[in-house]
This record gives structure tokens, sequence and C-alpha cells, in this order.
């Protein structure tokens, strides 16, 4: 896995926990991870419906 991966997965998580959002599965995609670059996936994981409630509640007070 890259740096570059890794960095972005955690400004994601530090993103999500400053809004009160944890999404535990949070990674860089293993497969993809493997080659690097720019077409490496963050897998977002999966979520209860609060979090996910709460995701959405988030980003659309930030749309506004």
């Amino acid at each position: 896995m890259t740096d570059m991966a890794d960095e972005a997965v955690e400004r994601l998580r530090t993103a999500l926990r400053g809004v009160g959002i944890v999404l535990p599965s949070l990674r860089v995609d293993p497969v993809t991870g493997v080659y690097g670059g720019r077409n490496t996936l963050v897998d977002l994981g999966s979520c209860n419906l609060d979090v996910a409630s709460r995701l959405a509640a988030a980003l659309t007070e930030r749309g506004e």
C-alpha cells in the first residue's frame, strides 16, 4: 500500500471523527492498494443505520 493512500484514509478518518462519525471498516482496499497510485480505492466498509444517518446529515450541513 502506498503512503498516499494511507494518508488519504487517515485524513478522511480524522475529518469524519471531527463530526462525530466513526467508520470502523475504513481502510485502503487491499487489492488495489497493492499496486498503489491514483487508482487505489478506499473501502468505506459497512456502518449501522445511525452512522449512515449522521453521515448524511453531516454532508448535507456542509453542502448548505
